[in-house]
C-alpha cells in the first residue's frame, strides 16, 4: 500500500520491532510469526482473539491488495521476497539517519558558530531555544535526501499539527533549493511557508524551523 501510495523507504522499511510514538515504547515481537501459525497456536490454546471483517472486505484497500497476492507471489513477488526487500530498506534508511545525525550536529556547530560572530549575534541568539537554525550554504551543499530528512525532523519537532506529509516537504525543499544566499534586503525573508504546524523561513541567508504562530478563526 506504501509503495503505491509512493512513499519513501523509511515508509517502505515495514514495521520496526520497536518504535516510539509520543514518549510510549511499542513493541512488535510477533512480526516474524505468520498468520496461520498464530491462529493454530491461539486454537490449540483455547484462546479467543479478534477478527476483523473489514480484512474481507474488498470496499477497502488492504483486502483488494490480499486479493492480487497469489499472482504476484506466481512472479516472484511472495511474501518472502516482499519481507527481504523490506528488510535491506529498513537497512539503508538506519544508514541513511546515522549520515542525518551526523549532519544535524555539523549544522549545529556552525550554528554556533555564526551565533558568536557578526552583527547580530545577540538577537539570534535570543531564538535559538525556540527553533531550528540552518546556515543555508552550508545546508544547500548537502544530498537532497539528508536535506529532507533535516527539514522533517525539524518540522515534526516544532509543528503541532501532525506529522508533514512527505510530498508537501519535498516541494518545500525545492522551493529553498531555487533560493540565493543572499536577501533582496535586510531581514526581508526570501520564504515563509506553515507546514504541519511549523514555520519555516529563509532570512538572511539561516533557514529558520520554529513553531507557526496560531491559526485566527474567523468570527461566525
Amino acid at each position: 500500500m506504501r509503495m503505491l501510495r509512493g512513499s519513501g523507504i523509511a515508509g517502505l522499511a515495514a514495521m520496526a520491532r520497536q518504535s516510539e510514538r509520543d514518549g510510549v515504547l511499542l513493541a512488535r515481537p510477533l512480526l516474524h510469526v505468520t498468520k496461520s501459525q498464530l491462529v493454530a497456536t491461539l486454537e490449540k490454546a483455547r484462546i479467543g482473539f479478534a477478527d476483523d471483517p473489514t480484512n474481507r472486505d474488498l470496499n477497502f484497500t488492504r483486502p483488494r491488495i490480499r486479493a492480487v497476492m497469489p499472482a504476484l507471489a506466481a512472479e516472484g513477488g511472495d511474501a518472502r521476497n516482499l519481507a527481504r526487500l523490506a528488510s535491506r530498506l529498513a537497512r539503508a534508511n538506519a544508514a541513511v539517519e546515522v549520515l542525518v545525525d551526523g549532519a544535524e550536529r555539523y549544522l549545529a556547530l556552525r550554528d554556533r558558530e555564526i551565533r558568536h560572530s557578526g552583527p547580530g549575534a545577540k538577537a539570534f541568539n535570543a531564538q535559538v531555544f525556540n527553533a531550528k537554525i540552518f546556515d543555508f550554504q552550508t545546508f544547500a551543499r548537502m544530498p537532497e535526501e539528508i536535506r529532507l530528512r533535516l527539514l522533517l525532523r525539524a518540522i515534526e519537532r516544532f509543528g503541532h499539527e501532525g506529522p508533514a506529509e512527505l510530498g508537501k516537504v519535498e516541494a518545500l525543499l525545492s522551493a529553498l533549493d531555487g533560493m540565493v544566499a543572499e536577501n533582496p534586503g535586510p531581514r526581508r525573508p526570501m520564504l515563509k511557508r506553515t507546514l504541519a504546524g511549523a514555520l519555516v523561513s529563509l532570512t538572511d541567508g539561516r533557514i529558520r524551523v520554529g513553531p507557526a504562530p496560531p491559526r485566527r478563526h474567523r468570527a461566525d
